[in-house]
C-alpha cells in the first residue's frame, strides 16, 4: 500500500549494524535479482506478497534519518506503484518479520539482504559489499495540514472528521508540518507504546485514530487524534507526548 509518508532511518536490528529500518522499526531489505543502475524491481505477483515494497504515493514525502537523502530515490514498478530506492536498490520489507527488530528475511535464497543506507548489502564481511548506484533524490511535497480546533477539553477527542479506525503506527516529527529538516522517531505495536525520545514531538503522522499521553505508560493528560496533527500546539501538546496507546 501506497503511504503519504515514509520514514528511513539508520539503525540496527539483530546482527545488522547498519541496516535501514522504516518508521515502525521493521528491517529493510534488497534483492540481489533487482538492478540498481538502471535502478528496476524483479520482485512482482507472488514475489512481492511475500516480500512487499516499501511504497509511497506520487508527490509524498520521504523523512530520512542517518540517510543521505541524495541516496533516496523513486521508481515507478510494472504495477504503476511508485517504490522507494537506496543507492539505486528498490527496498522492501519482509512477511515473516512479525515485530520490529526481525531480520528473518537476511540472507534468504542467497539474494535478499538487509540495506545499507548507502545500499549496499548489510551483514556481509568487510570487502565484500557490492557498490550500489545512485538514484534521483526524494521527492518533495508540501505536506497536508490536519484541520485542528482551539483549547479541547483533557482527554476528549479532537474533533475533525469522523472518528477513524484504531491506527497501529505513527511517525512522531520533532518540528511541526511533519518537516524533515528536523529529527523523526517511529512507533508501532499493540496497546501502549513509550517513546524512545519523550516531549519532543510537534507533528505526528497516522493512519487511524490513537490517543497520546503526557507521561510514560500512558498515564497524565490524553487526547485522541484522528490521523495526522501538522501542529500539535494547536491542541496543546506540542513538546508533552511521552507514549502512545493504540488499539
Amino acid at each position: 500500500m501506497q503511504r503519504k509518508w515514509v520514514q528511513l532511518s539508520a539503525g540496527r536490528a539483530g546482527a545488522l549494524d547498519p541496516v535501514v529500518v522504516n518508521g515502525s522499526g521493521f528491517t529493510l531489505y534488497r534483492f540481489d535479482k533487482d538492478t540498481a543502475s538502471p535502478s528496476k524491481s524483479n520482485c512482482n505477483d507472488a514475489c512481492a506478497t511475500t516480500w512487499p515494497p516499501v511504497l509511497v504515493d506520487p508527490g509524498g514525502k520521504i523523512f530520512v534519518q542517518g540517510v543521505e537523502r541524495s541516496q533516496v530515490g523513486v521508481i515507478t514498478r510494472d504495477d504503476g506503484t511508485h517504490q522507494v530506492t537506496i543507492g539505486g536498490w528498490p527496498v522492501y520489507r519482509f512477511s515473516k518479520d512479525t515485530r520490529p527488530g526481525d531480520t528473518n528475511g537476511q540472507g534468504v535464497g542467497g539474494t535478499w539482504f538487509g540495506v545499507q543506507p548507502d545500499g549496499k548489502k548489510s551483514g556481509l564481511p568487510a570487502g565484500q559489499e557490492d557498490e550500489a548506484a545512485t538514484d534521483d533524490s526524494a521527492p518533495e511535497a508540501s505536506a497536508p495540514e490536519a484541520p485542528a480546533p482551539e483549547s479541547p477539553a483533557p482527554d476528549e477527542t479532537v474533533p475533525g472528521e469522523a472518528q477513524q479506525a484504531p491506527a497501529t503506527s505513527a511517525i512522531l516529527f520533532d518540528d511541526a508540518d511533519f518537516s524533515d529538516n528536523g529529527p523523526a522517531q517511529g512507533i508501532a505495536g499493540e496497546g501502549c507504546q513509550d517513546l524512545a525520545r519523550p516531549e519532543v514531538t510537534s507533528s505526528i503522522s497516522l493512519d487511524g485514530s490513537a490517543k497520546i499521553w503526557s507521561g510514560p505508560g500512558c498515564t497524565g493528560e490524553s487526547k485522541v487524534v484522528n490521523g495526522d496533527v501538522a501542529d500539535l500546539a494547536a491542541i496543546g501538546f506540542d513538546d508533552r507526548i511521552s507514549s502512545v496507546k493504540f488499539g
